[in-house]
């Protein structure tokens, strides 16, 4: 059944006497802003609710619900609005729809009995002036809904929403048109079914729009977790880098966000802001699959495919049995003739004596081997006198005690890494700038490059891979930068180092500030609001948080 347009006076949404041609002109003008409102909306829960709303409002409906296709062929109850009721379920309420969903075929067949799977199955819209005479559909839930609540849901307005592809991907059920002179209930007027199936038009290009635009960022971003995963397999020892890392960085950037004082106060991030900081966090260590595995797992100096120190032990015991081999030789030749007693002693004392200088040595090299804050000189000058030993190697030739490449690693004097295989973990960030300034980014991620790309720069220039300054960098990628620092500072799953605890990681960066390593006003925000300490509840040890007297931090001043 369908209304008809009347031609009592109407009063506009201002309360203004309008005549029916006028009132359905401003019921257009709405319909097209609200058309606008849609396409704007991001949040699929806020969008269902502006949808029912916009409808309700237009067609001056007391009540409605909208409900979703799913994919096992029913129509679930998605919102839920009875303005005389105080009625509100679904959506951003939080209050859950107490209702099963509606079976679009039982035993296999159309249930066109339900007035809702009808116009669902069918594609039609179903207009009813009074449910209680009507005949052909059940409402029976609808008067048990009355009984309980002592409502009378009278005219009905039930429309598709169908999408670009002719499929019905939901349903816009308006009840109680409400006459705006007289505030009685009414059937919808023809009018009001035309509103409404533009409106459920609309709102089906909108809802399909999202639901397509946010399967893509769910799709990109699983591709950004198959990367990470990739990394993750190769080493272990970093793998929760690439999850930890954009979490500290939302967090100091929704600090510095709120921060209403002081050189950041101007800072502000939106939503689409936030998504691509989050993007680009993911995505900062992206270039880590071109890192050999053995570099980024090098736990120790010596360490390529295996940790070559087992090579030393062979030749430590090599050399031991050459010093065993010389002292039973001149044993040969003291007993041959018959030599003193002083003088045998005297040859086992200085084997003796070779033995444990051997052992010394070995223990030695074994803790050099260990990456470390700084290596001593007088340890640098050890390493280059045992590298002289002379030891004879399996094809019988003489030879220095340590190869040259061994001796390059052995005196490393911090970490484990040496120059080149610093230049190849270095080239990481190369390789991650590369990538993503590759890609053709769309508008609201066209930062990702800079913000992902800066993370290893300096804001005296002093950085890499392009040397920028602070005023050539984005907050975004400065907040990046001591993100990736700190984690790395307090990181437990490193192969080459315990987690430091928060009083020496925040010195460590303090210091970093001072000497123009990291953004001073950033590393303020990170301490004073506590940053720090938040995330160490997250993902540090117990025996890592330790009481921070912030007084003593280098460069900060509570």
């Amino acid at each position: 059944m369908s209304g008809n347009l009347d031609t009592t006076q109407i009063l506009d949404f201002s309360g203004q006497e309008l005549s029916p041609e006028d009132d359905l002109v401003q019921r257009l003008e709405r319909l097209n802003a609200i058309g606008a409102s849609l396409s704007a909306e991001r949040d699929i829960n806020r969008l269902l609710e502006a949808i029912l709303t916009a409808a309700k409002s237009i067609t001056r409906a007391d009540g409605g619900t909208l409900y979703r296709v799913s994919d096992d062929k029913t129509l679930r109850f998605e919102i839920l609005r009875t303005t005389s009721l105080k009625y509100y379920l679904g959506g951003t309420t939080g209050n859950a729809v107490p209702f099963y969903p509606i079976q679009l075929y039982r035993d296999g067949k159309p249930n066109h009995n339900m007035v809702a799977a009808y116009a669902a199955l069918t594609g039609e819209t179903v207009n009813i002036a009074d449910a209680y005479a009507a005949e052909g559909f059940d409402f029976s839930g609808t008067r048990a809904f009355d009984s309980k609540t002592g409502y009378r849901s009278k005219s009905f307005l039930t429309v598709p929403m169908r999408n670009h592809e002719n499929e019905t991907i939901g349903v816009l059920q308006l009840i109680n048109a409400t006459d705006p002179a007289t505030g009685e209930i009414t059937a919808f007027s023809s009018s009001d079914q035309r509103l409404a199936e533009s409106l459920a038009s609309q709102a089906a290009i909108a809802l399909t729009n999202r639901m397509l635009i946010n399967q893509l960022e769910e799709l990109f971003e699983s591709f950004i977790n198959m990367i990470n995963t990739a990394i993750d397999e190769k080493s272990p020892y970093t793998g929760g880098h690439c999850q930890r890392v954009p979490l500290l960085t939302m967090m100091l950037a929704q600090a510095a966000h709120e921060t209403a004082e002081g050189p950041l106060r101007e800072f502000a991030m939106t939503e689409k802001d936030r998504y691509e900081l989050k993007i680009a966090g993911l995505l900062h260590d992206c270039g880590k699959v071109t890192t050999p595995v053995h570099v980024v797992d090098k736990a120790t100096k010596l360490e390529t495919i295996f940790d070559r120190v087992h090579l030393l032990d062979t030749r430590f015991e090599v050399l031991k049995r050459d010093a065993e081999i010389e002292l039973l030789r001149k044993r040969q030749e003291l007993t041959a003739r018959a030599a003193g007693r002083e003088e045998l002693e005297a040859a086992e004392a200085r084997y003796r004596d070779r033995v444990r200088q051997l052992d010394d040595d070995r223990a030695f090299l074994r803790a050099c081997n260990i990456g470390g804050e700084s290596m001593r000189e007088a340890d640098l000058a050890r390493v280059k006198s045992i590298a002289q030993y002379r030891w004879t190697d399996s094809a019988g030739h003489e030879a220095s005690f340590l190869t040259s490449d061994e001796l390059k690693n052995l005196t490393i004097r911090a970490g484990t890494l040496n120059e080149d295989e610093r230049h190849i973990i270095n080239h990481h960030i190369v390789a991650t700038v590369k990538m993503l300034e590759a890609l053709p980014w769309p508008k609201h991620l066209k930062n990702v490059p800079e913000y992902a790309g800066g993370h290893h720069e300096r804001m005296d220039g002093k950085g890499y891979p392009k040397g920028l300054t602070r005023e050539q960098m984005s907050v975004q990628a400065r907040v990046m930068g001591i993100a990736d620092i700190f984690e790395a500072l307090t990181a437990k799953d490193r192969p080459y180092k315990r987690g430091k605890t928060l009083s020496e990681s925040l010195d460590i960066l303090g210091r970093f500030r001072l000497n123009g390593h990291i953004d001073p006003d950033l590393f303020d925000i990170f301490v004073r609001k506590k940053i720090y300490l938040r995330y160490a509840e997250m993902f540090l040890d117990k025996e890592q948080i330790d009481v921070v007297d912030e007084s003593r931090i280098p460069g900060y001043q509570p």
